[in-house]
């Protein structure tokens, strides 16, 4: 009977009881916040095709690519057309890469650029640049990321409830143990919502600026690939075509020597 009552007076006398309880009952948020923290084993979050119908204002994206082709000696004036047109629209150019192909004469210049430009100037900066040179291609994708933008931003309001949970418990908590165990699960909740926060702010960058993939080229010269045939290689098809002609020639003998000894055979049998 004592040792129940002892045993009854340590369980209420336990100041970490109240804590306790409220530990199991955010236990699975722990859990998910350590095992889906920033860095760690959990799945990082992606925008996904949900197409949402419920939500009305949809949450379009677009890439495009273009290839123009430019006269020969032209190059210079139309990237100084290019960078004019980037600059007076406040684009970006992320990357660009300028090639020279062929020596002298036969010499020509390509380059080919990614380009961020804000979706409210985007029809405007790719009718400017189809006037550059002649297109000769034009690929636009559009890509309505409704869905996955919805489900991004409820995922970081969620995160972020757990982290207030997290921040509540570790107020409240009295033990060393139990603080130190709870500032770390805070400290790995806090870089998941930032994580979340990150993606969801380039989904958004996403949306407000479009992509451009241009390519520039200049016009070959009609007579780039003419060239007139050397002796050596008119030497070498004759001896090549002489070799394949004595070759037929032996690989016959045996086929007219078979013939002539049936005909004679046959000849002499018949007399």
């Amino acid at each position: 009977m004592i040792v129940i009552i002892i045993a009854l007076f340590l369980l209420f006398s336990n100041p970490l009881s109240t804590f306790s309880n409220k530990s199991a009952l955010l236990s699975n948020d722990m859990a998910f916040a350590e095992s889906a923290s920033f860095g760690g084993r959990g799945i990082s979050p992606s925008v996904s095709q949900d197409f949402a119908p419920e939500v009305e204002e949809r949450i379009i994206t677009k890439t495009a690519s273009l290839s123009t082709e430019i006269e020969r000696g032209d190059f210079h004036e139309s990237e100084a057309k290019l960078k004019a047109i980037i600059e007076s629209s406040d684009s970006f150019i992320l990357n660009q890469n300028v090639n020279k192909h062929g020596t002298k004469k036969n010499s020509y210049f390509s380059g080919s650029y990614q380009i961020k430009v804000e979706v409210s100037k985007y029809d405007s900066i790719v009718s400017q640049l189809k006037e550059i040179g002649e297109v000769q291609s034009f690929n636009e994708n559009v890509l309505d990321i409704t869905g996955g933008h919805t489900n991004l931003q409820i995922e970081l309001d969620t995160e972020k409830a757990r982290l207030k949970r997290f921040n509540v418990m570790l107020n409240e908590a009295k033990e060393i143990s139990d603080k130190i165990e709870l500032n770390d699960r805070t400290f790995n909740q806090e870089r998941r919502v930032k994580f979340l926060e990150d993606s969801l702010e380039n989904v958004d960058q996403r949306v407000q600026y479009s992509t451009l993939h241009l390519s520039i080229t200049e016009k070959q010269s009609e007579y780039a690939n003419i060239v007139f045939v050397k002796f050596s290689e008119i030497t070498r098809t004759f001896v090549n075509n002489l070799n394949s002609l004595i070759k037929l020639f032996f690989s016959l003998i045996p086929w007219i020597i078979t013939i002539t000894i049936i005909y004679y055979a046959y000849r002499r049998f018949k007399k």
